[in-house]
């Protein structure tokens, strides 16, 4: 159970460090606009904006991988909570103020993964 958590919260991190590439570095570029459906002038007047969204999922990334590498046991629990916790209010808001599917593309693994946490504890 603790081993499927673990990779269930590694595949959330690896999702944020992704969102974060994506809003960062690509957002003007072909592919991130194909993967938002914006235009060159879309993307263009929203990159600062895009930036600093995925800086905050870049955070979000470090504090579960951080969680992963904590030595000591009840501590890392706590920072795996608390950070499945933000990533799925972030997906919370992301669903209801963008696009519902956010909720199963960001807040699914993080779900998952709190939930094993929760049963491994």
């Amino acid at each position: 159970m603790a081993l499927l958590a673990a990779i269930l919260i590694a595949l959330t991190a690896l999702l944020h460090v992704g969102f974060l590439v994506l809003e960062m570095f690509l957002w003007t570029k072909p592919q991130g606009r194909a993967v938002f459906h914006m235009t060159a002038e879309r993307a263009e007047t929203t990159r600062v904006l895009a930036a600093n969204q995925g800086l905050y999922n870049g955070f979000l990334a470090a504090g579960l991988l951080w969680s992963l590498l904590q030595p000591e046991p009840a501590f890392a629990l706590q920072l795996k909570v608390f950070f499945l916790v933000c990533v799925i209010v972030a997906a919370i808001y992301g669903a209801w103020s963008v696009k519902p599917r956010i909720l199963l593309v960001q807040g699914g693994p993080a779900m998952l993964a709190l939930l094993f946490v929760l049963l491994a504890s």
